[in-house]
């Protein structure tokens, strides 16, 4: 069991870092831009000259992927950073302070996490520009509920340990508390929440650009290879959806996973009662 085990570990850790040097040094594994029109090859299937196939525009669908997953990992890592900053902040203080505020914050708290995130997201992008920048934002400020709950909750428990009343005793301020002694204590937990963050940001993404509500066009990134591609697979024609869609599913089941594994390695018993981020 452990050797299984052993081997999925490093199937997900080998994959990921295959996937961070592909992407990182696109321009050295493929000769073609990412927005480079060939109407003479024009929905071409995979070959030598095009190894997942060309698109309707006749751009090289393997070189956008590449170029693509730089887009929709950094989308996914920023929207993450900013869900982590916004929930560890806003559970943090909901617990800390606790009383009528704790109450008042989780109601709104419970209130945002029973709208669906998608209406969130299309609601946000109504007053945003389309841009790269805004799709971040957008994901980010719709996917820090559960960090929130989940920090407030440890925060809690930890409020009336034995070195935080110490703390306080002795003449440490309230946000002194929060940043020395009750947020460090929360970072497993943060730590995890952020990396099953970055999977669902990356399906937000993909799911907004499908819509046509995410990353312009003319940026490459996996959600928008898949925008209008519906026709052309009932075509025969499915490499310009499969090759997208399979990246897709693979990265975010392998880094669902390695959050998993974190999850198993610090052991940590919020989890166990069933609460997660998707």
């Amino acid at each position: 069991m452990r050797r299984k085990q052993k081997w999925l570990v490093n199937g997900i850790i080998g994959y990921l870092l295959l996937l961070l040097v592909f992407t990182g040094l696109a321009p050295f594994f493929t000769p073609y831009e990412p927005g480079a029109v060939g109407l003479s090859a024009v929905l071409q299937p995979p070959s030598a000259a095009h190894l997942f196939g060309t698109d309707e525009l006749g751009r090289d669908v393997f070189t956008r992927l590449l170029y693509g997953g730089r887009v929709s990992l950094a989308v996914g890592t920023a929207a993450m950073l900013i869900s982590v900053v916004i929930g560890a902040g806003y559970g943090a203080i909901s617990g800390f302070v606790g009383g009528m505020i704790d109450r008042v914050m989780m109601r709104v708290l419970d209130a945002l996490i029973s709208i669906p995130s998608i209406l969130l997201m299309i609601g946000l992008q109504i007053f945003l520009p389309h841009s790269l920048t805004a799709v971040v934002l957008i994901i980010g400020m719709t996917s820090w509920m559960p960090i929130a709950r989940l920090v407030r909750t440890e925060t809690l428990s930890l409020k009336g340990e034995v070195f935080v009343q110490a703390s306080a005793v002795v003449g440490a301020s309230s946000r002194q508390l929060l940043t020395r002694h009750l947020l460090p204590q929360c970072l497993p937990t943060i730590t995890v929440m952020s990396v099953s963050g970055i999977s669902h940001a990356i399906l937000s993404e993909a799911t907004l650009s499908f819509l046509g509500l995410g990353i312009p066009p003319h940026e490459p990134s996996w959600g928008n290879m898949l925008m209008g591609v519906q026709n052309y697979v009932l075509s025969g024609i499915w490499w310009i959806a499969v090759f997208p869609g399979l990246f897709i599913t693979l990265t975010v089941l392998a880094v669902t996973f390695l959050g998993d594994m974190l999850q198993d390695r610090f052991a940590l018993p919020q989890f166990r009662k069933g609460e997660r981020l998707l």
